[in-house]
């Protein structure tokens, strides 16, 4: 699996609120911001393949608005959920707007028309980790001032009390040697998910995640070239069993439970790479967080099955070996790097 972070019906779908998980009240307008339209607007349009929660409706901005969520300190993560249509009398094409929360910027001058049509998606939602130090979390809505009839616009809003997912951490910076630097995470460092992925098996949706109601995407469509090595599940007499180092917030079983790897051939193996290609914007610092776990015999011992991971063609790692990491056949692993 790989997760990369950056410094993104008429109920809500089963074993999710699109609210804040430790609510002690209703998210409230910042004093002296304009008041809400009553009701949102409906989607002048709904792609069948989409969610009608929360989807179907949105809230429309035409000057800067501020949400104030009454909140306990901590580690939060902030998904906003957006879908390009047509509201009212405002056109999809004319929501150009940004959003911040406290000092953080989590989005500029954003299209979420242009972003979706882009990436071929009929929605799309943005998640950030944010640390919250006092009685609340304001998010702030922002239309465009450089953009005729700009107006700004959310369909659905979930914050999520969280762990301390990577402040813990001893990220190593990459800079091409193995004796990489340790760079760690400032508690108050902000982070953007830009991509989660379970690899070798299927995309995991949030109900099947372990409590934080993440989502984990399919890895394939991020394969480089033909070599797509070989996928894989756990062999069914391996149950993956955490250890005290690895809570099971990390990551949900269904993660540890399959794998792609590059085939048995030793010979073959040579020849290639089992590569994946990211996009992503350049001038940003990205975190990279990869999880391990040996689930099929007859791979138990140390030096069973070593590799090297590269990172943006720089040496992450050499000579990486699961087991010896994790101590057998199993037992989730993961290492973190920039």
């Amino acid at each position: 699996m790989c997760q990369v972070a950056t410094s993104s019906s008429t109920a809500a779908p089963p074993g999710r609120r699109l609210a804040s998980t430790d609510d002690p009240g209703p998210a409230t307008p910042e004093p002296g911001t304009p008041s809400l339209n009553a009701g949102g607007f409906d989607a002048l349009r709904l792609d069948p393949s989409v969610s009608t929660v929360p989807y179907s409706t949105a809230r429309v901005f035409t000057s800067p608005f501020t949400y104030r969520f009454p909140l306990s300190a901590g580690r939060k993560f902030i998904r906003l959920h957006f879908y390009p249509s047509g509201y009212s009398n405002h056109a999809a094409s004319d929501a150009f707007f940004s959003v911040t929360s406290g000092p953080y910027t989590l989005l500029h001058n954003f299209s979420a028309y242009l972003t979706a049509d882009a990436l071929n998606f009929a929605y799309l939602f943005r998640e950030y980790s944010v640390n919250v130090s006092t009685g609340g979390l304001n998010l702030t809505f922002t239309p465009s001032t450089t953009h005729p009839n700009s107006y700004a616009f959310v369909n659905g809003i979930e914050i999520v009390s969280i762990p301390d997912l990577f402040s813990s951490a001893t990220p190593l910076l990459v800079d091409g040697d193995d004796g990489h630097i340790v760079y760690t995470i400032d508690p108050d460092q902000a982070l953007e998910t830009v991509y989660r992925l379970n690899v070798g098996g299927q995309a995991i949706p949030p109900i099947g995640d372990s409590g934080l109601f993440r989502s984990w995407d399919d890895d394939s469509p991020y394969i480089y070239g033909a070599a797509f090595g070989v996928s894989y599940s756990n062999d069914p007499n391996v149950t993956i069993t955490y250890p005290t180092s690895v809570p099971s917030y990390i990551a949900p079983p269904d993660v540890y439970s399959t794998a792609r790897s590059m085939g048995p051939n030793a010979q073959v193996n040579l020849n290639y790479n089992l590569t994946w290609i990211l996009p992503v914007d350049a001038g940003f610092y990205y975190l990279v967080r990869l999880h391990f776990c040996e689930i099929q015999y007859p791979i138990v011992k140390i030096n069973q099955r070593v590799f090297d991971i590269y990172l943006n063609n720089q040496t992450a790692t050499e000579e990486a070996d699961v087991n010896g990491w994790s101590g057998g056949i199993g037992i989730p692993v993961y290492r973190t790097m920039w």
